[in-house]
């Protein structure tokens, strides 16, 4: 068992290092990091990893991590019921009932942006 929390614990430090990337004003996918980390078919995990970052003592920008769709699946991890939203619309991200509006717009690929 701690191999396999050992290997989560690498999984999860590059999953935050992702995050931290993502630009002011911009949002990502859990498949998007996923992909980017060569690991296509574990966007459940980089949203596990998302869950667990509000416990972490530095800071990681997890309000930035939606849905293929750009739904805020996540915001029943943040305290209140609107954080994630209040977070998102703070950068200038428009959210209207838990969808971001015009998502691809605001959308960061770290394939193309970081390749």
């Amino acid at each position: 068992m701690s191999s396999r929390k050992s290997h989560d614990d690498g999984f999860f430090s590059r999953v935050y290092e992702v995050c931290r990337l993502i630009p002011y004003g911009r949002v990502t996918s859990y498949g998007a990091i996923a992909r980017y980390l060569g690991t296509a078919g574990s966007s459940r995990m980089v949203g596990w990893a998302m869950n667990n970052s509000h416990s972490l003592p530095d800071f990681v920008p997890a309000h930035k991590v939606v849905n293929r769709k750009g739904m805020l699946t996540g915001k029943h991890h943040f305290p209140g019921n609107n954080m994630m939203q209040e977070l998102l619309e703070s950068e200038g991200i428009p959210v209207v009932d838990d969808v971001i509006v015009d998502f691809e717009k605001y959308f960061w690929d770290p394939v193309r942006e970081l390749e």
